[in-house]
């Protein structure tokens, strides 16, 4: 199985992140989150993929979303209009992000990820 593996190469999450799929073989296709901005279409799909609340996907602990007044204004926002936030900036994502065929996991937890790959 080949996943899809959505980091930000200087984050140290996703330096651990990417060191535990390299120690346990995983097949991944690398994507830098914030060269490669998550298109609208792609986040529905891994939303209703992952069954997660939308806010899980934005990373909350960023300057971006902070800098933006987010935590007042996202329960006022429509999901579309979330979609196009998170699209406009790479950083606004919550990463790292594996998506696989039938699922996807948002933030690196081990044990998850342990149960999914």
């Amino acid at each position: 199985m080949s996943v899809l593996f959505l980091q930000y190469p200087p984050c140290t999450t996703c330096k651990k992140a990417k060191a535990w799929l390299n120690e346990r073989g995983v097949d991944y296709q690398a994507r830098h989150i914030k060269e490669e901005n998550p298109t609208v279409e792609e986040l529905k799909a891994w939303h209703e993929k992952s069954g997660l609340p939308l806010k899980k996907f934005f990373n909350t602990s960023g300057l971006a979303y902070k800098a933006l007044g987010l935590k007042d204004r996202l329960p006022t926002m429509s999901e579309q209009e979330q979609y196009q936030l998170l699209a406009s900036d790479g950083m606004l994502v919550k990463r790292p992000l594996v998506i696989g065929d039938d699922f996807v996991l948002v933030g690196f937890r081990e044990a998850q990820w342990q149960e999914r790959l």
